[in-house]
């Protein structure tokens, strides 16, 4: 499996603040956040494939299975095998990336294929072909968690996060997503050069660790919040997502109808909470 940074030699040029004429050139070494291809397979049948970077496959594996509504929790799934596509016993892999082989337990319905299962590192719903194939039934409910979180703490978590991003210190090219008690206190942070994936890779942890529903806890996303996220949030029994930019408005509308808590614009201090505002002391 390929390593989660890549060595480049680049043109790094700096022009002075003084005049735009004079530009100093140098030749340096840089390193990438990588991304590469992962295939999901079920039964042998592809599913998905999905640009990420490597590292916790099978933690994403698993929380795409829970967001997909295939797998509910860790007992719905056999195993979960990374490996080439020989190895998986399928001669039609390319040989690029690695596949995900996936064994589901007995009486679980495998998703019917469909033509398209590119997912991007930039979307997560890329492949769906309807608004209606968006929505994944929850199987927690939210409302009965009555969990609560101080202004402070999360005003303290962006930090903190950003902290724990070893990669991201090393490439800047990378999102995150965490997961906090409702006193702060860090649970699992995961990067990946989707945001998506961050979180399946936080919520896959939790499927197989048994921890679901993560009752009580917050999630913490870089960048924006998207319909995909708060659903994520959602079907993994997260009370409370924050985001460090701005929700979308299909992302309220669903938070508002699961009730969920949904935190944006979490920097400096300041927050805008769009639902569920009686969790925010």
């Amino acid at each position: 499996m390929p390593g989660r940074t890549a060595r480049r030699r680049v043109l790094r040029v700096f022009v002075a603040a003084d005049t735009a004429a004079d530009a100093t050139r140098t030749s340096r070494a840089d390193l990438l956040a990588t991304e590469e291809p992962l295939g999901i397979r079920i039964g042998g049948q592809a599913v998905s494939m999905t640009m990420r970077t490597p590292g916790e496959d099978v933690d994403l594996t698993a929380g795409f299975l829970l967001s997909e509504g295939i797998a509910g929790s860790a007992a719905d799934i056999e195993s979960i095998r990374i490996c080439s596509g020989e190895r998986c016993g399928h001669g039609d892999h390319d040989g690029m990336g690695n596949i995900a082989d996936v064994t589901l337990r007995a009486g679980v319905q495998a998703p019917a294929p469909r033509r398209n299962f590119l997912t991007t590192s930039a979307c997560g719903v890329c492949g769906k072909a309807s608004i209606a194939e968006l929505r994944v039934a929850s199987l927690y409910d939210l409302d009965a968690d009555k969990a609560e979180v101080t202004a402070g703490v999360l005003a303290a978590l962006p930090d903190r996060l950003r902290e724990a991003q070893r990669v991201f210190e090393r490439t800047g090219g990378l999102h995150a997503a965490g997961l906090f008690t409702a006193d702060g206190e860090l649970l699992a942070v995961r990067e990946d050069v989707g945001r998506h994936n961050a979180v399946d890779k936080v919520v896959g942890w939790a499927m197989r660790d048994d921890r679901l529903p993560l009752s009580g806890c917050v999630l913490l996303v870089s960048g924006r919040a998207s319909f995909e996220l708060v659903q994520k949030a959602v079907l993994a029994g997260i009370p409370v997502l924050a985001a460090v930019s701005a929700p979308s408005s299909l992302a309220v509308e669903l938070a508002q109808e699961a009730g969920l808590t949904l935190v944006g614009f979490l920097r400096g201090g300041s927050m805008n909470v769009y639902t569920g505002e009686e969790r925010v002391a």
